[in-house]
């Protein structure tokens, strides 16, 4: 091997060390820097010992460590700290090396230093890596784009630390997605499904707790057996364990002693908000994008709890038959609503395609999610069956296969919504994915209401359903007069 390190890694914190020992396990030499060295000096005496790693104290110092074309990758806080690190490793580096930006970037800036950087002769690369922590270490899922004559020299590297799926276990999740920021679109969108799944198995989590009245040993059950179906996946998995966790400081579970009060760090809102300017409907993402803001005003809350009147919540004493029935009709209307909710997440992949010139594959980002990240599921095999087999397919919903799913759920979907209602139990996911499925499924929807309410008071004009083109009404000379 050369004395020089295949590959440089800038950033230590949790997910950096971790990435950076996961590509030296695979036979690489790594070079790693942090602004704070004494982070340098801990890795190389700690986890590192003994491997083959080069600490160094500067960026200089870590250029000057890398074998031609040089591959340094960034880990460090998005916005500002990615610009001037660009900046300062610009310079010491020469014509056809590559920049690696790893973090969770909005996909403009990456479109904005693809450009820039290509411009001073080097090459980037935008990947989302997804996984957290431990995904870091033993696999994640890896999205990249930016310049595609970098990809070929970071392939043998992402594919080897990459999650593995498929019956040998030995498809990479990372394949290239697309030029100039495609790769962290592609990112955004798997955190905006992170989040209306999460949301989901939120509201499936409260239907069981209040409305059948289950306990946290047997959600532990009920979860257990639903990730051994069609929900299996990371999320579901994790949930179950959860339920397991005991709290040292009293006789009680950990979760109940939990804050009701989520954080964010802003990708689901990037999503919703590009949903807007694409014109597309990701309202699942919104949803849950909502739902933590309401959960954050937990002051509010309170005070509102003591003023505001409505049902209890409370579970209803039904038999155990009926409960069986019941936590049958909650896993139904949650595989209905993850159906909605990725099926959003494509379409608009497929509207962020079109408006940037990406040549995207919906089957092979399906594939990168399979393993090593945290949407990872069972059923997105399902979903790169589809666009296999129909690459223009317009909507998931239309493919057979969960076109039936939802056939199938939609009895029990709707019990649920209409219990919630009942209970006075919020299930703000539940009811928007219903929403979306029964409004895309109705051939005439109220919107020429709405148009003609445009073109009344502001002169908007509308369209004829008998008739090409685009018409205004006189409504107040047409109007009829009300009586007194």
């Amino acid at each position: 091997m050369s004395e020089l390190a295949d590959f440089g890694l800038i950033g230590l914190a949790v997910m950096g060390e971790n990435l950076a020992l996961n590509v030296e396990s695979r036979g690489y030499k790594m070079a790693v820097f942090n602004r704070t060295t004494e982070k340098v000096d801990n890795l190389i005496n700690g986890r590192a010992a003994g491997k083959n790693f080069v600490g160094c104290h500067s960026v200089e110092e870590l250029v000057q460590s890398l074998a031609s074309p040089r591959k340094v990758m960034m880990l460090v806080k998005a916005g500002p700290a990615v610009d001037a690190l660009i900046d300062q490793l610009i310079p010491l580096l020469d014509e056809g090396d590559i920049i690696i930006d790893g973090g969770n970037t909005h996909f403009t800036d990456t479109e904005r230093r693809t450009t820039y950087v290509e411009e001073q002769g080097l090459l980037y690369v935008g990947t989302g890596v997804s996984g957290g922590e431990e995904g870091a270490l033993k696999g994640p899922s890896m999205m990249p784009g930016g310049s595609e004559e970098g990809w070929s020299h970071v392939e043998p590297i992402f594919k080897a630390i990459a999650a593995k799926v498929g019956p040998e276990n030995d498809i990479p999740c990372c394949e290239w997605v697309g030029p100039r920021g495609a790769g962290h679109y592609v990112k955004m969108v798997h955190n905006g499904i992170e989040y209306g799944d999460m949301q989901l198995i939120c509201e499936a989590y409260q239907m069981l707790k209040d409305a059948v009245g289950l306990n946290n040993d047997e959600m532990y059950d009920v979860f257990a057996e639903w990730n051994r179906g069609d929900l299996q996946s990371y999320l579901i998995e994790i949930t179950r364990d959860i339920f397991s966790v005991k709290d040292d400081e009293s006789d009680g579970y950990l979760v109940d002693m939990i804050l009701d009060r989520a954080g964010a760090k802003g990708t689901g809102k990037w999503m919703s908000q590009l949903a807007l300017d694409l014109g597309v409907p990701s309202t699942l993402v919104t949803t849950a994008v909502y739902a933590r803001s309401l959960s954050s005003l937990k002051d509010s809350r309170v005070k509102a709890s003591t003023i505001l009147g409505g049902p209890d919540g409370a579970a209803r004493d039904i038999s155990e038959e009926d409960k069986a029935q019941l936590v049958e009709d909650i896993r139904q209307a949650l595989y209905a609503s993850k159906i909605c909710s990725y099926a959003q997440g494509f379409v608009q992949l497929q509207h962020a395609a079109a408006e940037h010139n990406w040549p995207l594959n919906y089957g092979e980002c399906a594939l990168l999610w399979r393993g090593g990240c945290i949407i990872r599921a069972q059923f997105l095999d399902r979903i790169k069956e589809a666009f296999d087999a129909q690459p223009d397919l317009e909507n998931l919903l239309l493919y057979p296969y969960f076109t039936e799913a939802v056939h199938a759920a939609q009895a029990s979907w709707r019990r649920v919504v209409m219990l919630a209602t009942e209970l006075g139990i919020p299930v703000p996911a539940f009811s928007t994915a219903l929403a979306y499925y029964d409004s895309i499924r109705r051939e005439v929807l109220p919107a020429n209401l709405l148009q003609a309410q445009r073109d009344y008071f502001g002169a908007h004009t509308f369209e004829r359903t008998d008739k090409e083109g685009w018409f205004h009404a006189e409504w107040i000379q047409r109007r009829r007069e009300p009586q007194d």
